[in-house]
């Protein structure tokens, strides 16, 4: 088939090339136009397909991957799904270490796609026996013709970014951008983007978003990792509790931290203003965006592109569930509930 009339071989030749919309009642209140661009519209409906596709193509040439090989990593769920994906398209099996601070309906899709998941507790240190890094480890050493993706640690994790993402946005542009806010987690995106649009054009501002209860702010600004910093937040796939080797700190000029509740709210507000049904660290982009605003860091002649990692229909059971909300106290008093169910006999 050919695929320019929009027909192809398999679900991986869909990744990338995400589009972009522009955002209006949002960003209402900011100098500039901004644009998302909408990463769930790769197959597995998140950006993560980029560096999945990328680090298997990566292993396969240099035959690292074999048939019948199994695939390991680290994920907070979007990785694993693009990696479980990709492993089912080309026969691979999959084993997957998650936090149990993912959302439920992440951990089933990682189940459905045919993964096996090893669900391990969130609020431990990095190197702990039980953290999810570390059983990650355990289990691809324990498991014959295997690897072990390492995406907080692998620079192929960039390369797909500078490859891919960067270019789109630059072309989606036309050369006009002069901000991008990203959230910062294995900090893959933020470097890739930034390294390629640097490049292009050196005055770009690549602007970070991290989680209360993260260490990537501070090291940015200081070179150091306070312990004082960390502790537990609910913000899936955003900060981190270590420094991962795939974050280029050099191209990132500054980073916002973001709360939990602000950025739940700001995901729930995303969908009432724009249509826009994303995840929860894309409601942490357009809260920090804000942020970012308030701090006068955007004028009337500013293009401002926000990344959108991932798709709504991830966090049913938390940031869009009225009962976890309540739970978590994050419900503002402007913040509309779900409309009701009506059901006829």
């Amino acid at each position: 088939m050919n695929r320019h009339q929009n027909v192809y071989n398999n679900l991986l030749e869909l990744v990338g090339q995400t589009p972009m919309v522009q955002l209006h009642k949002i960003v209402e209140d900011f100098p500039g136009t901004y644009f998302a661009k909408l990463e769930f519209f790769n197959p597995g409906q998140s950006a993560k397909d980029r560096i999945a596709l990328h680090i298997i193509e990566n292993a396969e040439k240099k035959g690292i991957l074999k048939p019948g090989s199994t695939i390991v990593e680290t994920t907070s769920g979007n990785t694993g799904f693009s990696l479980a994906m990709i492993a089912m398209v080309k026969g691979y099996k999959c084993k997957l270490a998650v936090s149990d601070k993912s959302s439920k309906d992440k951990i089933d899709g990682l189940r459905a796609m045919g993964a096996e998941v090893f669900v391990c507790p969130a609020n431990v240190p990095a190197d702990h026996p039980k953290s999810y890094y570390e059983v990650a480890k355990k289990v691809q050493k324990e498991t014959p013709n295997s690897i072990y993706i390492n995406q907080y640690f692998n620079e192929l994790n960039i390369e797909a970014h500078y490859e891919t993402t960067g270019p789109e946005i630059w072309e989606q542009t036309q050369g006009r951008v002069t901000h991008v806010v990203v959230a910062s987690g294995t900090g893959g995106t933020i470097s890739g983007c930034g390294k390629y649009l640097k490049e292009k054009n050196p005055d770009i501002k690549i602007l970070g978003v991290d989680a209360e209860g993260s260490v990537l702010k501070k090291y940015h600004e200081t070179g150091k990792i306070d312990p004082n910093e960390i502790k537990p937040y609910k913000i899936e796939g955003l900060g981190k509790n270590l420094i991962p080797t795939s974050t280029d700190f050099s191209v990132i000029d500054v980073y916002e931290k973001v709360s939990d509740k602000a950025a739940a709210c700001k995901a729930r507000k995303l969908v009432i203003k724009e249509g826009i049904f994303s995840g929860y660290t894309s409601g942490a982009v357009v809260q920090a965006t804000e942020q970012y605003a308030q701090k006068k860091l955007f004028n009337e002649s500013s293009v401002v592109v926000l990344i959108f990692p991932d798709h709504g229909s991830r966090y049913i059971t938390k940031i869009y569930s009225d009962r976890w909300m309540k739970e978590q106290g994050f419900f503002d008093e402007d913040l509309p509930k779900n409309k009701q169910s009506h059901y006829v006999n």
